[in-house]
């Protein structure tokens, strides 16, 4: 299935493909920043649904419509504009749309367009038969994380975003690795970057996009269905996966907080620590919606053998900072020489999350660091 999104915005085309990929996760989307772009993209290849701004660098996406309506009658197309009044959606009727949305629009109600606009039968058109075709291919396309926001208590957010801080936003998503990840993704675009140095904690990408498109960005993970892993087995080993990240975020920050940084960025590297499983689950869950069967074992070997590429495949789509990615990775593994404070932390942090704190492996690491018995959380006298 392919979306074409005619948008010049970068942030609110990121907000449509968001909810695209949301409700049709083995989509094809190409993005266009121009009409020409766009019309050239569908003389190639039409498209089975299409987005279009109505006012563009080179012309109006009604341009587009006209293309479109002269080769294909059936195609859905959706119009999102600044124009709210009469006459402009009546001309945009006139050519045959779908839909006309007013920005600044609802995510709910873009959701909801678009969820009736397209033919089930289409999702699965082209899709890979093996799971390990659609997890390899998931390794090569944009990939989105299963959320447990809850999209009710987004919503209430939006009623009182002016009254919300981007800290209180961080401290209520910080326990949302797929959000966390999609906020920092958006901060650290050129258009929001405000200096060279990249957005690495939740707080800062909330500052520097905006309170509203934060919350947008929620409520399109929120209303993310192929991410709600309805299998109980997926459920569970996602449970287990965000508990654990989860707990290595906490340790993080706990420990980096007791050596005097911040530990927002420990924090957020902690949440991250398990993308790569939790992607790994949605794409499995994908398998199964289509009528496929998985025994237990092909579950695991399937989590074992593409966990890791998955992650990492995450965080470079994502772009996420060299320092983010490899404070990740030190949850995993250390060189033998490392001396970087940090790193050193998410290593410590991750033994300890495991249970391994008594370790002399972990408490090498703390010695390291400087901590002393009591500040490591554990008695004089042992």
């Amino acid at each position: 299935m392919k979306v074409l999104i005619l948008e010049d915005d970068e942030l609110m085309a990121d907000l449509l493909e968001t909810v695209v990929f949301g409700l049709y996760p083995d989509a094809h989307v190409e993005r266009a920043e121009r009409v020409s772009v766009a019309v050239a993209s569908w003389h190639e290849k039409p498209a089975d649904l299409v987005i279009a701004d109505w006012n563009l660098p080179d012309g109006s996406g009604l341009s587009l419509v006209r293309t479109v309506r002269q080769s294909s009658l059936e195609t859905p197309v959706v119009i999102i504009s600044g124009r709210s009044d009469r006459e402009s959606i009546l001309a945009a009727a006139n050519l045959g749309i779908n839909g006309y949305i007013s920005k600044p629009f609802s995510v709910e109600l873009v959701h909801d367009r678009l969820t009736k606009l397209i033919d089930p039968a289409l999702l699965e058109d082209g899709a890979p038969q093996s799971l390990a075709d659609r997890l390899r291919l998931a390794a090569e396309t944009n990939i989105q994380l299963p959320g447990t926001i809850d999209a009710a208590s987004v919503l209430a957010l939006s009623e009182r975003q002016d009254d919300l801080t981007p800290g209180q936003l961080a401290e209520r998503w910080k326990r949302e690795p797929g959000l966390s990840a999609r906020l920092l993704e958006l901060a650290n675009r050129s258009s929001f970057r405000r200096s060279g140095n990249p957005v690495q904690s939740v707080k800062d990408a909330i500052t520097a996009i905006g309170v509203p498109m934060a919350i947008n960005q929620a409520l399109a993970l929120a209303l993310d269905i192929a991410g709600k892993l309805p299998d109980p087995r997926l459920k569970e080993l996602a449970q287990f996966h965000q508990g654990e990240a989860a707990k290595v975020s906490i340790e993080a920050e706990r420990l980096a907080l007791l050596l005097g940084d911040r530990g927002e960025v420990h924090q957020t590297a902690g949440l991250l620590s398990r993308v790569g499983e939790l992607v790994a689950l949605k794409v499995i869950q994908q398998h199964l919606d289509a009528g496929n069967a998985l025994s237990d074992g092909d579950i695991n070997k399937a989590m074992v053998d593409w966990a890791q590429a998955l992650g990492n495949r995450v965080k470079i789509q994502w772009r996420l900072s060299l320092e983010i990615r490899e404070l990740v990775g030190a949850v995993y593994m250390l060189r033998k020489d490392t001396v970087a404070k940090d790193r050193l932390v998410m290593r410590a942090a991750a033994l300890v999350a495991e249970g391994a704190g008594d370790a002399e492996n972990c408490q090498r690491l703390l010695r390291q660091l400087g901590l002393s018995n009591e500040e490591r959380g554990k008695d004089d006298t042992d």
